[in-house]
């Protein structure tokens, strides 16, 4: 979805291509991700799916990020590191970055914000960090699933000073969410695109929250189950990186979103 007041240009067929997408995926450092989310596994669910460009967006972290993009090597799919950050207002915002460099000094920063609590397997799940293999390293004792001690415009801005993209997520969820949270799209947010869930059907939706009707949408799956892996979001684009992104949610320069929405 582009909004028509946005700047389009004709596409140049020779230079910008469909990607596929689902640009949040949690793996088992997410406590309440399933076992089977390792990085051989959820490669296989992606082809399997026809997908060409994932991001893995842990809670708060990216342990698991350079696996996924390691096991990544020789396959089709192109692995953005991220995480899915929790703010103070208790919103999910993902965060995608070209690299693993990036990723983890945000995540640096992020920790430094984050309550020194240790983890509860039994509450909220083990927090595994796994190879490309998806053998078992070593576990993550800080507690990952809570807040940081910062609101989500300095995420944001976190986020961009390091090259990366914000992405508020599932906007229309019940919980963690913009709308839910704050009942509103801040108007002084810098963001570009919107997540919303596999559920969001844009006939109730846009009835129910006329302000979507003005962003640029997109669906992922937040799989914490391979089941869950989406493959309803295309991005016309030349080449995956945060920049190309970033011209497709804003619909410049012959890119583009394209999402497949429910059928009447």
């Amino acid at each position: 979805m582009v909004n028509k007041d946005r700047a389009r240009t004709p596409l140049n067929p020779d230079r910008l291509k469909l990607f596929k997408a689902d640009l949040h995926i949690h793996t088992v450092l997410s406590g309440c991700a399933e076992i089977e989310m390792i990085p051989s596994l959820i490669l296989w669910q992606a082809e399997k799916k026809g997908l060409n460009l994932i991001a893995i967006t842990d809670h708060n972290a990216c342990h698991n990020a350079e696996a996924v993009i390691e096991a990544a090597v020789g396959t089709n799919i192109h692995v953005f590191p991220g995480m899915e950050l929790q703010s103070k207002e208790e919103v999910h915002l993902l965060c995608l970055f070209d690299t693993v460099a990036s990723c983890k000094k945000c995540q640096e920063k992020v920790f430094q914000k984050l309550p020194s609590l240790t983890n509860k397997e039994d509450l909220f799940g083990p927090q595994y960090v796994v190879n490309a293999a998806g053998e078992w390293l070593w576990t993550e004792e800080r507690l990952l699933a809570q807040s940081a001690d910062m609101t989500l415009e300095e995420m944001v801005d976190q986020v961009a000073s390091l090259g990366g993209l914000a992405i508020p997520a599932h906007v229309d969820r019940t919980s963690y969410s913009l709308l839910s949270n704050l009942g509103l799209v801040p108007p002084t947010l810098d963001v570009s695109a919107l997540e919303v869930t596999p559920y969001f059907d844009p006939r109730k939706g846009f009835l129910e929250w006329p302000e979507l009707r003005e962003w640029c949408l997109i669906v992922n799956g937040d799989a914490h189950r391979l089941n869950e892996i989406q493959d309803r979001t295309l991005l016309k684009m030349s080449h995956p990186e945060i920049k190309e992104i970033i011209l497709a949610f804003k619909g410049q320069e012959g890119r583009q979103v394209l999402v497949e929405w429910p059928k009447p």
